[in-house]
Protein backbone atom coordinates (compact mmCIF):
# COMPACT_ATOMS: atom_id res chain seq x y z
CA UNK A 1 0.00 0.00 0.00
CA UNK A 2 1.38 3.38 -1.04
CA UNK A 3 1.26 6.19 1.51
CA UNK A 4 1.83 9.82 0.53
CA UNK A 5 4.11 11.92 2.74
CA UNK A 6 2.78 15.49 2.63
CA UNK A 7 3.91 18.90 3.79
CA UNK A 8 2.21 19.60 7.14
CA UNK A 9 0.02 22.62 7.73
CA UNK A 10 2.25 25.69 7.71
CA UNK A 11 2.10 28.41 10.37
CA UNK A 12 -0.22 31.33 9.87
CA UNK A 13 1.06 33.93 7.40
CA UNK A 14 3.54 31.39 5.95
CA UNK A 15 2.61 30.32 2.41
CA UNK A 16 5.59 28.19 1.40
CA UNK A 17 8.66 26.41 2.70
CA UNK A 18 11.94 24.96 1.44
CA UNK A 19 13.08 21.35 1.66
CA UNK A 20 16.09 21.54 3.97
CA UNK A 21 17.37 17.96 4.01
CA UNK A 22 16.28 14.33 3.81
CA UNK A 23 17.19 11.93 6.59
CA UNK A 24 16.21 8.88 4.52
CA UNK A 25 16.79 7.80 0.93
CA UNK A 26 14.69 5.61 -1.40
CA UNK A 27 14.81 2.02 -0.24
CA UNK A 28 15.44 2.91 3.39
CA UNK A 29 13.29 1.29 6.05
CA UNK A 30 11.45 3.81 8.25
CA UNK A 31 9.40 3.52 11.40
CA UNK A 32 6.19 5.32 12.16
CA UNK A 33 6.74 8.90 13.40
CA UNK A 34 10.44 8.73 12.43
CA UNK A 35 11.62 12.06 11.00
CA UNK A 36 11.98 11.77 7.22
CA UNK A 37 12.79 15.31 6.15
CA UNK A 38 13.21 18.83 7.52
CA UNK A 39 11.50 21.75 5.81
CA UNK A 40 12.36 25.36 6.53
CA UNK A 41 9.97 28.28 6.67
CA UNK A 42 11.06 31.86 7.12
CA UNK A 43 10.64 31.43 10.87
CA UNK A 44 11.11 27.82 11.99
CA UNK A 45 12.28 24.39 10.83
CA UNK A 46 9.54 21.76 10.74
CA UNK A 47 10.05 18.00 10.93
CA UNK A 48 7.96 15.75 8.69
CA UNK A 49 7.51 12.32 10.32
CA UNK A 50 6.58 9.08 8.58
CA UNK A 51 2.81 8.50 8.84
CA UNK A 52 3.33 4.72 8.76
CA UNK A 53 6.13 2.20 9.05
CA UNK A 54 7.46 0.97 5.75
CA UNK A 55 10.02 1.61 3.03
CA UNK A 56 10.66 4.98 1.38
CA UNK A 57 9.76 4.38 -2.25
CA UNK A 58 10.31 7.70 -4.04
CA UNK A 59 11.32 11.23 -3.15
CA UNK A 60 9.34 13.81 -5.12
CA UNK A 61 10.81 16.99 -3.66
CA UNK A 62 14.58 17.36 -3.36
CA UNK A 63 16.72 19.57 -1.16
CA UNK A 64 16.23 23.22 -2.06
CA UNK A 65 12.80 22.74 -3.64
CA UNK A 66 9.98 25.10 -2.68
CA UNK A 67 6.84 23.43 -1.34
CA UNK A 68 3.42 24.45 -0.03
CA UNK A 69 1.06 23.01 2.57
CA UNK A 70 -0.28 19.50 1.81
CA UNK A 71 2.02 19.10 -1.19
CA UNK A 72 3.31 15.54 -1.63
CA UNK A 73 6.98 15.20 -0.64
CA UNK A 74 7.49 11.47 -1.10
CA UNK A 75 5.78 8.10 -1.39
CA UNK A 76 6.09 5.39 1.21
CA UNK A 77 5.35 1.70 0.74
CA UNK A 78 3.64 0.55 3.90
CA UNK A 79 5.22 -2.43 5.64
CA UNK A 80 3.54 -5.77 4.92
CA UNK A 81 1.37 -7.11 7.71
CA UNK A 82 2.53 -10.09 9.77
CA UNK A 83 2.09 -13.39 7.85
CA UNK A 84 1.73 -11.71 4.43
CA UNK A 85 3.64 -13.11 1.51
CA UNK A 86 6.85 -11.07 1.37
CA UNK A 87 7.61 -12.27 -2.12
CA UNK A 88 4.25 -10.96 -3.36
CA UNK A 89 4.61 -7.51 -1.86
CA UNK A 90 8.38 -7.12 -2.14
CA UNK A 91 8.29 -4.45 0.56
CA UNK A 92 9.63 -6.40 3.48
CA UNK A 93 12.34 -7.97 1.32
CA UNK A 94 13.42 -4.53 0.12
CA UNK A 95 13.75 -3.35 3.72
CA UNK A 96 15.72 -6.45 4.66
CA UNK A 97 18.07 -6.08 1.70
CA UNK A 98 18.73 -2.46 2.60
CA UNK A 99 19.49 -3.37 6.19
CA UNK A 100 22.68 -4.99 4.85
CA UNK A 101 23.97 -8.51 4.56
CA UNK A 102 24.52 -10.06 7.92
CA UNK A 103 21.61 -8.07 9.39
CA UNK A 104 18.25 -9.30 10.67
CA UNK A 105 15.33 -9.85 8.28
CA UNK A 106 11.76 -8.76 8.87
CA UNK A 107 10.87 -12.23 10.15
CA UNK A 108 13.54 -11.90 12.85
CA UNK A 109 15.80 -14.61 11.39
CA UNK A 110 19.49 -13.76 11.25
CA UNK A 111 21.03 -13.64 7.78
CA UNK A 112 24.54 -14.86 7.08
CA UNK A 113 27.06 -12.20 6.17
CA UNK A 114 28.20 -12.27 2.58
CA UNK A 115 30.90 -10.35 0.75
CA UNK A 116 30.08 -6.66 0.47
CA UNK A 117 30.16 -5.03 -2.94
CA UNK A 118 32.21 -1.94 -3.68
CA UNK A 119 30.06 1.20 -3.66
CA UNK A 120 29.03 2.30 -7.12
CA UNK A 121 30.07 5.61 -8.57
CA UNK A 122 27.79 8.25 -10.00
CA UNK A 123 28.17 9.38 -13.57
CA UNK A 124 27.96 12.92 -14.83
CA UNK A 125 27.02 15.92 -12.74
CA UNK A 126 23.44 15.65 -13.98
CA UNK A 127 23.13 12.05 -12.68
CA UNK A 128 19.79 11.47 -11.00
CA UNK A 129 21.62 9.94 -8.06
CA UNK A 130 23.04 13.33 -7.13
CA UNK A 131 20.84 15.33 -4.77
CA UNK A 132 20.58 19.09 -5.46
CA UNK A 133 22.88 19.85 -2.53
CA UNK A 134 25.54 17.38 -3.74
CA UNK A 135 25.16 18.61 -7.33
CA UNK A 136 25.83 22.18 -6.15
CA UNK A 137 28.98 21.10 -4.32
CA UNK A 138 30.20 19.17 -7.37
CA UNK A 139 29.57 22.15 -9.64
CA UNK A 140 31.11 24.72 -7.26
CA UNK A 141 34.35 22.74 -6.95
CA UNK A 142 34.38 21.58 -10.60
CA UNK A 143 34.57 17.91 -9.57
CA UNK A 144 34.12 14.77 -11.62
CA UNK A 145 31.47 12.67 -9.80
CA UNK A 146 32.79 9.50 -11.39
CA UNK A 147 35.93 9.86 -9.25
CA UNK A 148 34.00 10.07 -5.99
CA UNK A 149 33.08 6.91 -4.11
CA UNK A 150 29.41 7.00 -3.16
CA UNK A 151 28.64 5.39 0.19
CA UNK A 152 24.92 6.11 0.17
CA UNK A 153 22.20 3.67 -0.81
CA UNK A 154 22.71 2.19 -4.31
CA UNK A 155 25.97 4.09 -4.62
CA UNK A 156 24.49 7.55 -4.06
CA UNK A 157 27.06 10.25 -3.43
CA UNK A 158 26.42 12.08 -0.17
CA UNK A 159 27.69 15.47 0.97
CA UNK A 160 30.05 13.66 3.34
CA UNK A 161 31.51 11.74 0.38
CA UNK A 162 32.25 15.02 -1.42
CA UNK A 163 33.79 16.54 1.72
CA UNK A 164 36.05 13.50 2.19
CA UNK A 165 37.10 13.68 -1.44
CA UNK A 166 37.94 17.40 -1.15
CA UNK A 167 39.92 16.77 2.03
CA UNK A 168 41.88 14.00 0.30
CA UNK A 169 42.70 16.37 -2.58
CA UNK A 170 43.87 19.13 -0.25
CA UNK A 171 46.22 16.97 1.83
CA UNK A 172 48.92 16.43 -0.88
CA UNK A 173 48.85 20.16 -1.64
CA UNK A 174 49.24 20.99 2.06
CA UNK A 175 52.21 18.64 2.36
CA UNK A 176 53.78 20.18 -0.73
CA UNK A 177 53.45 23.70 0.64
CA UNK A 178 54.74 22.55 4.02
CA UNK A 179 57.82 21.08 2.36
CA UNK A 180 58.43 24.26 0.41
CA UNK A 181 58.15 26.28 3.60
CA UNK A 182 60.65 24.08 5.42
CA UNK A 183 63.13 24.31 2.55
CA UNK A 184 62.85 28.08 2.29
CA UNK A 185 65.78 30.17 3.37
CA UNK A 186 65.48 31.60 6.89
CA UNK A 187 65.09 35.39 7.20
CA UNK A 188 68.33 35.78 9.18
CA UNK A 189 70.23 33.98 6.42
CA UNK A 190 68.89 36.42 3.87
CA UNK A 191 69.90 39.42 5.99
CA UNK A 192 73.62 38.45 5.87
CA UNK A 193 74.00 39.38 2.20
CA UNK A 194 72.98 42.29 0.05
CA UNK A 195 69.57 42.13 -1.48
CA UNK A 196 68.92 43.26 -4.99
CA UNK A 197 65.71 45.21 -5.61
CA UNK A 198 63.11 43.20 -7.43
CA UNK A 199 60.18 44.33 -9.50
CA UNK A 200 56.80 44.25 -7.78
CA UNK A 201 54.83 41.09 -8.39
CA UNK A 202 52.01 41.59 -10.81
CA UNK A 203 48.74 39.69 -10.70
CA UNK A 204 47.22 38.80 -14.04
CA UNK A 205 43.50 38.80 -14.77
CA UNK A 206 43.71 35.03 -15.14
CA UNK A 207 45.05 34.72 -11.58
CA UNK A 208 42.18 36.83 -10.26
CA UNK A 209 39.65 34.62 -12.01
CA UNK A 210 41.13 31.52 -10.40
CA UNK A 211 40.68 32.75 -6.84
CA UNK A 212 38.19 30.58 -4.92
CA UNK A 213 34.62 31.73 -4.44
CA UNK A 214 31.53 29.95 -3.24
CA UNK A 215 27.94 30.89 -4.00
CA UNK A 216 25.21 29.63 -1.68
CA UNK A 217 21.49 30.48 -1.59
CA UNK A 218 20.18 32.39 1.41
CA UNK A 219 18.08 30.30 3.75
CA UNK A 220 14.47 31.33 4.21
CA UNK A 221 15.25 32.44 7.75
CA UNK A 222 18.15 34.60 6.53
CA UNK A 223 15.93 36.10 3.82
CA UNK A 224 13.27 36.91 6.42
CA UNK A 225 15.85 38.46 8.76
CA UNK A 226 17.11 40.64 5.90
CA UNK A 227 13.56 41.75 5.07
CA UNK A 228 12.81 42.60 8.70
CA UNK A 229 16.01 44.60 9.14
CA UNK A 230 15.40 46.63 6.00
CA UNK A 231 11.76 47.11 7.05
CA UNK A 232 12.87 48.43 10.45
CA UNK A 233 15.26 50.90 8.85
CA UNK A 234 12.70 52.14 6.31
CA UNK A 235 9.51 52.30 8.38
CA UNK A 236 10.71 53.56 11.77
CA UNK A 237 12.45 56.71 12.97
CA UNK A 238 15.08 54.70 14.83
CA UNK A 239 17.45 56.39 17.24
CA UNK A 240 19.82 54.98 19.88
CA UNK A 241 20.77 56.34 23.27
CA UNK A 242 23.61 54.97 25.43
CA UNK A 243 24.52 54.63 29.08
CA UNK A 244 26.74 52.39 31.18
CA UNK A 245 26.19 50.36 34.31
CA UNK A 246 28.44 49.21 37.11
CA UNK A 247 27.95 45.44 37.24
CA UNK A 248 29.72 44.94 40.56
CA UNK A 249 26.54 44.80 42.74
CA UNK A 250 25.00 42.07 40.58
CA UNK A 251 28.27 40.14 40.34
CA UNK A 252 28.67 40.25 44.12
CA UNK A 253 25.07 39.13 44.62
CA UNK A 254 25.55 36.24 42.21
CA UNK A 255 28.84 35.26 43.85
CA UNK A 256 27.19 35.03 47.27
CA UNK A 257 24.11 33.10 46.21
CA UNK A 258 24.86 31.29 42.94
CA UNK A 259 25.62 27.89 44.52
CA UNK A 260 22.54 27.92 46.77
CA UNK A 261 20.41 29.22 43.90
CA UNK A 262 21.54 26.41 41.61
CA UNK A 263 21.00 23.74 44.26
CA UNK A 264 17.54 25.05 45.08
CA UNK A 265 16.25 25.71 41.56
CA UNK A 266 18.42 23.47 39.39
CA UNK A 267 19.52 26.36 37.15
CA UNK A 268 22.44 28.79 37.22
CA UNK A 269 21.81 32.41 38.17
CA UNK A 270 22.81 34.55 35.19
CA UNK A 271 22.58 38.26 34.54
CA UNK A 272 19.74 38.08 31.99
CA UNK A 273 17.09 37.60 34.67
CA UNK A 274 18.23 40.84 36.34
CA UNK A 275 17.94 42.75 33.08
CA UNK A 276 14.54 41.23 32.34
CA UNK A 277 13.31 42.32 35.77
CA UNK A 278 14.86 45.77 35.37
CA UNK A 279 13.32 46.18 31.90
CA UNK A 280 9.86 45.28 33.23
CA UNK A 281 10.05 47.83 36.02
CA UNK A 282 11.24 50.50 33.58
CA UNK A 283 8.47 49.60 31.10
CA UNK A 284 5.88 50.03 33.85
CA UNK A 285 7.12 53.57 34.45
CA UNK A 286 7.42 54.42 30.72
CA UNK A 287 4.52 52.65 28.99
CA UNK A 288 5.29 54.26 25.61
CA UNK A 289 8.39 52.04 25.33
CA UNK A 290 6.10 49.02 25.73
CA UNK A 291 3.66 50.32 23.09
CA UNK A 292 3.50 50.00 19.31
CA UNK A 293 2.15 51.98 16.37
CA UNK A 294 -0.69 50.61 14.25
CA UNK A 295 -1.45 53.01 11.44
CA UNK A 296 -2.47 56.25 13.12
CA UNK A 297 -3.15 54.57 16.46
CA UNK A 298 -0.91 53.81 19.43
CA UNK A 299 -1.46 50.45 21.11
CA UNK A 300 -0.49 50.49 24.78
CA UNK A 301 0.06 46.91 25.91
CA UNK A 302 -1.10 46.05 29.41
CA UNK A 303 1.20 43.04 29.54
CA UNK A 304 4.92 42.43 29.26
CA UNK A 305 5.95 39.89 26.61
CA UNK A 306 9.70 40.22 26.31
CA UNK A 307 11.61 38.87 23.34
CA UNK A 308 15.02 37.32 24.09
CA UNK A 309 17.39 37.29 21.10
CA UNK A 310 19.05 33.88 20.62
CA UNK A 311 21.85 33.31 18.11
CA UNK A 312 21.78 30.05 16.13
CA UNK A 313 23.73 28.69 13.18
CA UNK A 314 20.72 29.47 10.98
CA UNK A 315 20.37 33.04 12.18
CA UNK A 316 18.93 35.13 14.99
CA UNK A 317 15.68 34.01 16.61
CA UNK A 318 13.67 36.00 19.16
CA UNK A 319 11.44 33.72 21.24
CA UNK A 320 9.10 35.52 23.61
CA UNK A 321 8.75 35.29 27.39
CA UNK A 322 4.98 35.61 27.88
CA UNK A 323 3.85 37.60 30.91
CA UNK A 324 7.45 37.99 32.04
CA UNK A 325 6.33 40.28 34.88
CA UNK A 326 4.73 37.28 36.57
CA UNK A 327 7.86 35.13 36.43
CA UNK A 328 10.46 34.65 39.17
CA UNK A 329 14.21 34.90 38.64
CA UNK A 330 14.47 31.10 38.44
CA UNK A 331 11.58 30.83 35.98
CA UNK A 332 13.16 33.44 33.75
CA UNK A 333 16.55 31.72 33.79
CA UNK A 334 14.98 28.32 33.02
CA UNK A 335 12.89 29.73 30.19
CA UNK A 336 15.89 31.47 28.58
CA UNK A 337 18.06 28.34 28.86
CA UNK A 338 15.25 26.30 27.31
CA UNK A 339 14.89 28.81 24.47
CA UNK A 340 18.60 28.69 23.72
CA UNK A 341 18.70 24.88 23.67
CA UNK A 342 15.61 24.42 21.51
CA UNK A 343 16.44 27.29 19.16
CA UNK A 344 19.78 25.71 18.27
CA UNK A 345 18.01 22.38 17.68
CA UNK A 346 15.34 24.03 15.53
CA UNK A 347 12.58 23.13 18.01
CA UNK A 348 11.16 26.59 18.63
CA UNK A 349 7.51 26.78 17.57
CA UNK A 350 6.07 29.60 15.50
CA UNK A 351 3.84 30.68 18.40
CA UNK A 352 6.90 31.28 20.57
CA UNK A 353 8.31 33.68 17.97
CA UNK A 354 5.11 35.66 17.54
CA UNK A 355 4.33 38.90 19.29
CA UNK A 356 6.47 40.53 21.94
CA UNK A 357 6.29 44.07 23.26
CA UNK A 358 10.01 44.70 23.92
CA UNK A 359 13.27 42.89 23.13
CA UNK A 360 16.58 42.30 24.91
CA UNK A 361 19.73 41.25 23.07
CA UNK A 362 23.13 40.47 24.60
CA UNK A 363 25.97 40.92 22.14
CA UNK A 364 28.39 40.88 25.05
CA UNK A 365 28.51 37.08 25.06
CA UNK A 366 30.31 37.33 21.69
CA UNK A 367 32.64 40.11 22.86
CA UNK A 368 30.74 43.15 21.55
CA UNK A 369 31.73 46.26 23.48
CA UNK A 370 29.20 48.65 21.94
CA UNK A 371 26.54 48.41 19.23
CA UNK A 372 23.24 49.90 18.06
CA UNK A 373 20.59 47.15 18.06
CA UNK A 374 17.91 47.30 15.37
CA UNK A 375 14.23 47.40 16.29
CA UNK A 376 12.04 44.34 15.93
CA UNK A 377 8.84 45.81 14.39
CA UNK A 378 6.19 46.54 15.47
CA UNK A 379 7.99 46.92 18.80
CA UNK A 380 9.17 50.41 19.69
CA UNK A 381 12.21 49.58 21.80
CA UNK A 382 15.11 47.13 22.12
CA UNK A 383 17.78 46.99 24.84
CA UNK A 384 21.32 46.05 23.85
CA UNK A 385 23.65 44.59 26.47
CA UNK A 386 27.39 44.32 25.95
CA UNK A 387 30.65 42.92 27.23
CA UNK A 388 31.51 43.44 30.91
CA UNK A 389 34.90 45.13 31.00
CA UNK A 390 36.99 46.57 33.85
CA UNK A 391 37.28 50.34 33.45
CA UNK A 392 38.35 53.20 35.73
CA UNK A 393 35.38 55.11 37.13
CA UNK A 394 34.90 57.70 39.85
CA UNK A 395 33.21 56.40 43.01
CA UNK A 396 32.72 58.68 46.01
CA UNK A 397 35.27 61.12 44.61
CA UNK A 398 37.93 58.46 44.07
CA UNK A 399 39.05 56.54 40.99
CA UNK A 400 38.22 52.84 41.15
CA UNK A 401 38.36 49.97 38.68
CA UNK A 402 34.88 48.50 38.21
CA UNK A 403 33.29 45.92 35.91
CA UNK A 404 31.31 48.13 33.55
CA UNK A 405 28.81 47.38 30.79
CA UNK A 406 27.68 49.73 28.05
CA UNK A 407 23.91 49.75 27.53
CA UNK A 408 22.16 50.80 24.32
CA UNK A 409 18.46 51.53 23.83
CA UNK A 410 17.24 51.80 20.25
CA UNK A 411 13.75 53.27 20.02
CA UNK A 412 11.18 54.50 17.53
CA UNK A 413 11.33 58.29 17.74
CA UNK A 414 7.84 58.55 16.22
CA UNK A 415 6.41 57.27 19.48
CA UNK A 416 9.11 57.76 22.11
CA UNK A 417 10.63 61.14 22.87
CA UNK A 418 14.31 61.48 23.64
CA UNK A 419 13.55 62.44 27.23
CA UNK A 420 11.57 59.24 27.79
CA UNK A 421 14.25 57.10 26.15
CA UNK A 422 17.05 58.59 28.24
CA UNK A 423 15.06 58.29 31.47
CA UNK A 424 14.05 54.71 30.62
CA UNK A 425 17.67 53.67 30.15
CA UNK A 426 18.76 55.58 33.26
CA UNK A 427 16.10 53.67 35.24
CA UNK A 428 17.54 50.34 34.05
CA UNK A 429 21.03 51.51 35.04
CA UNK A 430 19.82 52.45 38.53
CA UNK A 431 18.04 49.13 39.05
CA UNK A 432 21.04 47.10 37.89
CA UNK A 433 23.37 49.04 40.16
CA UNK A 434 21.00 48.55 43.10
CA UNK A 435 19.44 45.10 42.51
CA UNK A 436 17.74 45.11 45.92
CA UNK A 437 15.18 47.49 44.36
CA UNK A 438 14.21 44.71 41.95
CA UNK A 439 13.37 42.43 44.86
CA UNK A 440 11.42 45.16 46.65
CA UNK A 441 9.87 46.45 43.39
CA UNK A 442 10.64 50.07 44.23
Amino acid sequence: MTIEVKVPALPESVTEATVLGWHKQPGDRVERDENLVDIETDKVVLEVPAPRAGVLDKILKNEGDTVTANEVLARLEQAAASGEDEEATGTAQSAADHAGEGGVGTDGAAKSRGPQSTPAKAGAAGDERLSPAVRRMVTEHALDPSRIDGTGHSGRITKEDVQRYLAAQEEPRYNELKGQSAAAEAPWQQSTRAREPSEPQRTSLTDLRNRPERRAPMTRLRQRIAERLVEAQQTTAMLTTFNESNMRPIMELRRRHKERFERFYGIKLGIMSFFVKAAIEALKRFPAVNASIDGKDIIYHGYYDLGIAVATERGLLVPVLRDADQMSFAEIEKAIADFAHRARDGKISIDELTGGTFTLTNGGIFGSLLSTPILNPPQSGILGMHKIQDRPVVENGEIAVCPMMYLALSYDHRLIDGREAVQFLAMIKELIEDPSRLLLEI
